[in-house]
């Protein structure tokens, strides 16, 4: 059976039934302005239309720009398929209504743009997807304007990380509680924090940030979430409302689990990070990855990421 993103690159529009959903996904999607005379290294939908390049959305007095109503989402197209991309357009959809925001278009109708800008780079293209929804207008002093809310999608070439490991340490900085900001979006707000966490580390000669929630807790990493094995068993933390619950830790929890593998989701204390048999990380741009320092103690890729690592690169081709 040819995949999804096989079917698109045969057709490339599609048609809903616009009484019941809107206006159809053949308006929506728009026409190709791209030059088939050069390469694509990335392309913009926005107002009906694909664009080449960074195409500009926001002017200078937009509350995105100002006030940063901002949400947006990852996802990844990677050999010919794109793992749970509809549940990433559903979760930019969710991240706009926490900040107040009436998305436009549908989940349904983001992952079909979403596809149709995939299909329109060469099979196999390793890229990033990213939808964002944004409020062009405010209410008042701070408060969005729910109706004034815009779409953008954006796809770009982005080479998959190889999987030979990254190094990491603790990090001074620490991730908010859902009282201090809106932790149940992925919001462009919270990464100014993660961005001051990556730079202190590597002024360090590290990687990437091992970040706390405000108890001291251990949170993720700044890019993504974070798993620990003590005895062949996998441990990440609970979510708490300071960290996205990822939408690659869930799949790779089910995976694991069916798979036999013990998984366990609980509070983990830094102290534990320098026992730990192995650390590695799932999220959205390099799905999962090893880490091969903590601090000052050198490790190599174990058998459970390896085994996470195999597993959720079935499910992507099994799936799509």
């Amino acid at each position: 059976m040819r995949s999804r993103l096989a079917r698109v690159k045969a057709r490339c529009h599609w048609r809903t039934d616009s009484a019941r959903n809107g206006p159809t996904v053949d308006a929506i999607l728009g026409p190709q302005t791209h030059n088939p005379e050069r390469p694509l290294t990335a392309i913009t939908y926005i107002d009906g239309d694909w664009h080449d390049g960074n195409v500009p959305v926001i002017g200078a007095t937009s509350h995105a720009i100002w006030l940063g109503s901002i949400a947006f989402d990852g996802a990844r197209a990677f050999e010919g398929v794109t793992p749970d991309l509809d549940r990433h357009c559903q979760r930019v959809v969710n991240s706009a209504a926490a900040l107040h925001m009436n998305a436009p278009l549908s989940a349904d109708d983001i992952h079909q743009v979403a596809l149709d800008g995939v299909a329109r780079f060469g099979d196999g293209a390793e890229l990033y997807v990213r939808p964002m929804l944004y409020a062009d207008a405010g209410i008042g002093l701070l408060a969005p304007d729910p109706d004034s809310t815009r779409f953008v999608l954006t796809v770009f070439e982005a080479p998959m990380p190889t999987g030979d490991g990254f190094s990491c340490c603790l990090s001074p900085f620490r991730r908010p509680g859902p009282e201090l900001a809106p932790t149940d979006a992925k919001a462009s707000c919270h990464y100014p924090n993660s961005s001051r966490a990556i730079i202190d580390a590597r002024e360090r000669g590290f990687d990437n940030p091992v970040m706390c929630d405000a108890l001291g807790h251990v949170a993720e990493f700044a890019t993504a979430n974070i798993w620990i094995v003590r005895d062949g068993v996998a441990i990440t933390p609970i979510p708490n409302g300071s960290f996205l619950n990822g939408i690659t830790r869930q799949r790779l929890i089910q995976l694991m689990q069916d798979d036999g593998i013990q998984v366990e989701e609980r509070t983990i204390e830094a102290g534990e990070l320098l026992e730990a048999d192995e650390i590695f990380n799932s999220g959205n741009y390099g799905k999962v990855q090893p880490v091969i320092q903590y601090e000052d103690r050198r490790q190599q890729p174990g058998p459970v990421y390896r085994r996470a690592r195999e597993l959720y690169w079935d499910f992507a081709h099994s799936n799509d």
